[in-house]
């Protein structure tokens, strides 16, 4: 079967966020079990940073070009949950990050990136009204992503395996 695939920028978008998601999902809810061993927030904090500008360049691209359509035997509920999927991931890809920094930035400790340089504080107090919904928000929002990727992850290997119709190819 031949299939249309996503252009070389977006394929590279993907793939590089996918990573970075993943790792930042596991360092997320890893960071507490394992601080005696290893130190992960630093680098969770890093990749979150990291997720929030190639989401950004993301989106930027998305809106320059338009992405292959599905195909024909895709049916409209199947293409309505792709799609609120796909952008509900994009929000939270944005959210995430954003609420990180923001309860981040009520934090004692300075933002470092990857101990390379100090990444700006936005202008909250611990005891203002955003830090802890942000907190809050920024770990009920984590499990929804979980879910979402997961989600994800599954339709794509239903297509590949068990439908075969060639979606995840379009994506490699």
């Amino acid at each position: 079967m031949t299939v249309e695939k996503y252009n070389l920028g977006a394929r590279w978008f993907h793939w590089t966020l996918a990573i970075l998601v993943i790792l930042n999902l596991a360092s997320g809810l890893l960071h507490e079990p394992l601080e005696k061993v290893v130190q992960l927030m630093t680098v969770h904090k890093s990749f979150g940073l990291i997720i929030l500008l190639v989401t950004i360049g993301r989106i930027i691209w998305r809106l320059r070009w338009k992405k292959p359509a599905l195909p024909d035997h895709v049916s409209p509920l199947e293409r309505m949950a792709a799609s609120t999927t796909h952008v509900v991931l994009y929000a939270l890809m944005l959210i995430m990050p954003l609420t990180g920094w923001i309860f981040s930035s009520a934090g004692k400790y300075p933002l470092s990136f990857f101990g390379l340089f100090l990444w700006p504080k936005l202008p909250i107090s611990k005891d203002g009204p955003f830090a802890g919904p942000a907190h809050e928000g920024h770990e009920i929002l984590g499990w929804v992503m979980l879910a979402l990727v997961v989600l994800h992850i599954a339709a794509a290997l239903r297509h590949h395996f068990v439908l075969k119709d060639g979606i995840l190819r379009r994506m490699m």
